[in-house]
């Protein structure tokens, strides 16, 4: 009896310890229900997006990208759909939706992307750890970024498990044209793209629109349960931006950039064309350049734009408005030119150390007479004045373009020295929109404009959202003034240092410059023969100024100054033809004095000579052939009356003519076209030759050019 006793109070025992445990158990099971259906959060989890992430679909509608245009509605930059090629590897996706017959597909396959049959096929082949095959594969870089036209055809193909990711890039129609300008934009990892460069980076914000989402409740499977609510957010697609580029003077400028880098040598060519009433940017390039779809970059810095530099002569322009604004200008004064003693012993010359004797300023504007800048800052000027007035043109800050990067310059200029050489363009630092900036106020009668690139911006909806026009900073100069100052550039290509660029049917006046290159470390300039920036800055028709243009070239190499000539030369004639634009003189008359340069090789001579004659062109023919077997230049839109073109013929003995008074580029071209060696000394107008109006039988004929109104180079002591 006291056994049994002794098993119920165990049993007993047992039970009250699992009804207890029962009942902790219930209570721990209570409060963690209580928790999850309270809380938000549980485990750092938040419950509310955990459910919904497994009972509703979220699909993001993506904005697209705003476009930018020229001002004429041609593309410049867009979006386009590229995709990604994925090949689905497992059977269990079902027959028909996987890749069955691999050895077949991979030689499909090669025949369109950039891949061998060998290289799919591993892909094809992968497998996990376990040895079993991927879900999905993908091809690297050959897979990705695709056209409609790639997908196409492979489409076309119709191979089981073949797939593509849908996605946006960014593509600009035109490559590398206007490349610095347009920038570019990426793709980001989250499928948004970015700009990160140029317009693309600086007006982003407007180009990005905003994303809009799909939500609706899915089944276990992934698809819509049927009757059930759908929340959609359209998105908003970006605005487009409308540039005041016009694409065909944008062609005209990188063209001539690009044939002037077959004729010649030099670090850098730059060019900026603005329309000269409005301050609109027609066109700006440099010989440095990439293609915004390839992204082949090589430096970030748009030298029109981000890189300063010390100008030169083209200076003087604005040294000579400041001493017309005082009043108290005299253009018939005189001085003696050559060289100059400034008080600190720095003697600072003029391009011709020996100078042209006693000369009035205004001849020293037209000759770029360093040692004249020096007489009219004593005369007119002093450092406030100088340094207000460059300032008032902008000069020392930046102008204010919608374009990223842009640089500000400097004006640092303190003692007597310094503000003599500031006077003409050394030891202050510009950029090349300055000087445009700068010279709309020659250009407007006195009033200073502000350059822009952005024409409007529209929305999605063609609603214009933004505009811009002709924006006026001030009176900067009496119309006196600017009215002198397009006389004494108008000196300059007549008489002057500019002579190379009279091209009197277009009314082109200017004035050119050639600097010195300061050091990296600041200690001074560079000394080496190449070491010199020449620049260009000038309009037309002068009367009536409708373009302006500045252009410089860095580090040109022997004979490739020229390169600055050829491409203003060049940009001027196309834009005058595409504009219309012609001097308001009796030269516009002869306007159709001009002929469209073609290919004469093996023409017959008298033929072609009759041709030109009836333009009243002379050509000038290189022996006594009667065939064309070579000509100099091989390609020209048009040549006027005033220019020569060069025929050579299958001849037997050649009569060398009298080369007088001709420019070293003429005589030149006539010898290195008939291969006749020669020795040179000298620039500018050929004044004496070791062979004349005799046959040339062998040996090198001897040259001696004479020009004293050389392009200016600035040289001190």
């Amino acid at each position: 009896m006291k056994k049994r006793k002794r098993k119920n109070s165990i049993n007993i025992f047992v039970g009250n310890i699992f009804l207890v445990f029962t009942l902790f158990l219930f209570l721990v099971l209570f409060i963690r229900l209580s928790i999850i259906g309270l809380a938000d959060n549980v485990d750092g989890i938040n419950l509310n997006k955990f459910s919904k992430s497994h009972t509703i679909k979220h699909e993001n509608i993506l904005a697209k990208r705003g476009t930018i245009y020229d001002t004429n509605g041609d593309v410049l930059a867009e979006n386009v759909y590229s995709y990604s090629l994925i090949a689905y590897l497992r059977e269990s996706r079902g027959e028909g939706n996987y890749v069955k017959d691999k050895e077949e597909t991979a030689k499909k396959l090669a025949t369109v992307i950039n891949l061998s049959e060998e290289k799919i096929l591993s892909l094809l082949n992968k497998t996990n750890k376990d040895g079993e095959p991927l879900y999905q594969t993908e091809f690297g870089s050959a897979g990705k970024g695709l056209t409609e036209l790639t997908k196409d055809k492979i489409e076309a193909l119709n191979l089981d498990g073949i797939d593509f990711i849908e996605s946006q890039k960014r593509y600009y129609p035109k490559g590398a044209f206007l490349a610095y300008t347009l920038g570019y934009a990426k793709l980001e990892s989250d499928g948004t793209i970015k700009g990160e460069m140029g317009i693309e980076a600086l007006l982003n914000s407007e180009l990005t629109g905003n994303d809009g989402f799909r939500e609706y409740q899915k089944d276990l499977n992934g698809y819509k349960i049927a009757n059930t609510q759908e929340v959609v957010q359209d998105s908003t697609d970006g605005n487009s931006i409308y540039l005041t580029i016009d694409s065909n003077v944008q062609f005209f400028i990188e063209q001539a950039i690009t044939e002037a880098k077959n004729q010649f040598t030099f670090d850098e060519l730059n060019m900026i064309v603005a329309d000269a009433k409005s301050g609109k940017i027609l066109g700006l390039a440099s010989s440095t350049n990439f293609d915004p779809n390839y992204k082949n970059i090589s430096t970030y810095m748009d030298p029109n734009i981000s890189t300063s530099f010390e100008p030169g002569s083209t200076m003087k322009i604005f040294t000579y408005m400041a001493a017309l604004e005082t009043g108290k200008y005299d253009g018939n004064k005189t001085f003696k030119s050559g060289s100059y003693k400034a008080k600190d012993g720095t003697i600072i010359h003029d391009s011709d150390w020996d100078g042209w004797g006693t000369i009035s300023y205004d001849k020293g504007f037209a000759f770029s007479s360093n040692v004249g800048i020096i007489n009219i800052i004593n005369d007119y000027l002093d450092r406030n004045t100088l340094m207000d007035y460059y300032k008032k043109l902008g000069f020392g800050s930046k102008t204010g373009i919608e374009l990223s990067k842009e640089a500000s310059g400097s004006l640092k200029f303190k003692y007597e020295t310094e503000v003599y050489n500031a006077g003409f363009g050394q030891g202050v630092m510009v950029t090349c929109m300055q000087n445009i900036k700068a010279l709309t106020s020659v250009s407007n009668d006195g009033i200073l404009l502000k350059p822009y690139i952005v024409d409007k911006i529209v929305d999605q909806n063609g609603k214009v959202i933004l505009e811009n026009s002709r924006t006026e900073l001030g009176r900067v100069a009496s119309k006196q003034t600017t009215d002198k100052i397009k006389d004494l550039m108008e000196s300059v290509v007549t008489v002057g240092t500019g002579s190379n660029y009279n091209m009197p049917e277009y009314g082109l006046i200017a004035k050119t410059g050639t600097a010195q290159i300061s050091s990296t470390n600041g200690q001074g300039y560079l000394t080496g023969q190449y070491d010199y920036i020449r620049g260009f800055l000038g309009m037309f028709p002068k009367n009536d100024p409708k373009i302006l243009i500045y252009a410089n070239v860095k580090r040109p190499k022997p004979n490739s100054p020229k390169a600055l000539t050829y491409i203003v030369k060049d940009v001027v004639k196309n834009i005058s033809k595409y504009y219309n634009i012609y001097n308001d003189t009796e030269e516009k008359e002869n306007k159709l004095d001009t002929l469209d340069i073609d290919n004469y090789y093996n023409k017959d001579i008298e033929e072609i000579k009759n041709n030109f004659n009836s333009y009243n062109i002379n050509p000038i023919v290189i022996g006594n052939g009667d065939k064309i077997i070579n000509q100099y230049p091989n390609k020209c839109i048009k040549l006027t009356k005033n220019e020569k073109i060069f025929l050579l013929t299958n001849y037997n003995e050649i009569i060398i003519p009298d080369f007088k008074g001709w420019s070293k580029k003429d005589v030149l071209a006539y010898l290195t076209l008939a291969n006749i060696p020669y020795i040179v000394s000298g620039d500018g107008y050929l004044v004496s030759q070791s062979i004349k109006d005799i046959k040339y039988e062998s040996g090198n004929i001897e040259l001696v050019f004479e020009n004293k109104y050389n392009e200016d180079k600035v040289q001190k002591e």
